[in-house]
């Protein structure tokens, strides 16, 4: 499971986020009010959903003892309104279409590669991206 801290100061939008022992920020580019101190939220949610896939690939190959050497996936977005999109029938507004360009590098069969991809469809980040998932918010009380 994953847990991160976020902060947001009264300031600007640089936002710091603590995950385990790591601290990192996201920020909005200047032209958009930020100060560019990090990629923004969404940057960050391909680079995370990248990252789930390249390491579940990975995985999934050593256990196979299949011969990959290395992982790159370019992944983009876009939102559509839910009614112009073609195939969406249900109700929501607006629709997102998440677009994966997919390199395998490494010794591999056409089989292993199919295998590859179709496992690393299943990563945990996907998962959470493409299946319903419900937010139970609580408002905590500042501290004095």
């Amino acid at each position: 499971m994953g847990k991160a801290t976020v902060r947001l100061g009264k300031d600007n939008y640089t936002t710091e986020i603590r995950s385990g022992n790591h601290i990192y920020y996201a920020d909005e580019p200047v032209d958009g009010g930020g100060k560019d101190a990090g990629p923004t939220p969404t940057d960050m949610a391909m680079g995370a959903l990248g990252a789930c896939i390249a390491i579940t690939m990975r995985l999934y190959a050593e256990r196979k003892g299949w011969d990959l050497q290395a992982v790159e996936i370019d992944l983009d977005f876009e939102r559509f309104k839910g009614k112009e999109y073609p195939m969406y029938e249900g109700d929501e507004r607006y629709v997102h279409e998440i677009r994966k360009g997919i390199k395998l590098e490494g010794n591999l069969t056409d089989e292993q590669k199919e295998r590859i991809l179709e496992i690393g469809g299943k990563c945990p980040v996907h998962r959470l991206i493409a299946t319903p998932a419900f937010f139970v918010e609580k408002l905590l009380e500042e501290e004095l």
